[in-house]
């Protein structure tokens, strides 16, 4: 059986399907083991899920996807055990007299450079184990506040049902923000409790819903998002060499420094990418040193 093409495949996750779920029908969609995820989504969400396939699967770990976007709904008037609509109700309260007013406020409270303290369910771990796995077995997680950065958190619309408040909101965070702590976070600080009821990733470092598919898009139609040169040259900085250069790479052999910070893409004349290099090294040491050669010698 042919190989598939490397590259990246860009998933537009269904509720209900965990990130390994879908790494599994991509295996068979694409008749291929070799085939991994970065940036783990909850069953509950749905959205942007990036996969490796083939070679392809080098790039998932130096991926810069440090900067994310959701769309999602938070209801006012009630806290759950896992700060989401899949948890037990811890408290409820009246919130039908919250005023926008308010919401905004504490929205905004939120935004900013802030301390976060994970839901205790996250797949954090402690002492080796998964801190949601401790909580099923029945332990009182509480994890330590760690430092994020909430660049968006705009209302959108709001809607009163009966005594809960339901908040349509875009966040824009930085890796390692949970937007279900967010939506505790609010409720709590409007004093009726909160929890998150929808959650849709819609960017993950630079790639978006404009990139991703369905599953049953891609079993109609199992071709990659991005081949691999094209997932290196939207995902990292670019450096072209020379054909002298080029096959000193595939060899493993750092360049000359180009100037370029952090790991970036380094090109052939045939537009080959050839591998992910970072400039390490100080004074007349400092080269281009591969991180990941993608176009070894004789491939």
């Amino acid at each position: 059986m042919t190989e598939p093409l490397p590259g990246l495949v860009v998933i537009d996750k269904p509720m209900g399907l965990t990130s390994h779920d879908v790494v599994g029908r991509l295996r068979r969609i694409l008749h291929t083991r070799k085939i991994g995820h970065a940036g783990t989504l909850d069953p509950m969400a749905t959205g942007v899920l990036v996969c490796g396939v083939g070679r392809g699967t080098k790039l998932l770990g130096h991926l810069a996807l440090d900067t994310k976007a959701y769309t999602a709904t938070v209801r006012l008037g009630a806290a759950t055990t896992t700060d989401d609509a899949e948890g037990a109700t811890l408290t409820e309260a009246d919130a039908s007299g919250v005023t926008e007013d308010a919401v905004r406020a504490g929205m905004a409270a939120l935004t900013g450079a802030i301390q976060q303290v994970p839901s205790s369910v996250s797949a954090i771990k402690v002492d080796g184990q998964r801190a949601y796995a401790r909580v099923r077995a029945g332990e009182d997680v509480v994890l330590a506040a760690r430092p994020v950065t909430v660049s968006a958190f705009d209302l959108l619309a709001l809607r009163r049902k009966g005594t809960f408040l339901d908040l349509d909101v875009d966040v824009a965070c930085t890796s390692g923000t949970y937007v279900r702590a967010l939506a505790r976070d609010l409720g709590a600080g409007l004093g009726v409790g909160g929890h998150l009821t929808a959650l849709r990733r819609t960017r993950v470092g630079p790639f978006t819903l404009e990139h991703a598919r369905t599953l049953e898009q891609l079993e109609a139609d199992p071709t990659l998002s991005l081949p691999l040169d094209d997932a290196v040259g939207v995902a990292f900085p670019r450096r072209d060499v020379d054909a002298e250069l080029a096959t000193d790479l595939s060899h493993g052999r750092p360049l000359p420094v180009a100037g370029i910070g952090g790991v970036y893409g380094v090109f052939a004349p045939d537009g080959r990418a050839l591998a992910l290099v970072s400039e390490r090294g100080d004074g007349d040491d400092r080269r281009a040193r591969p991180v990941v050669v993608l176009a070894p010698a004789g491939s």
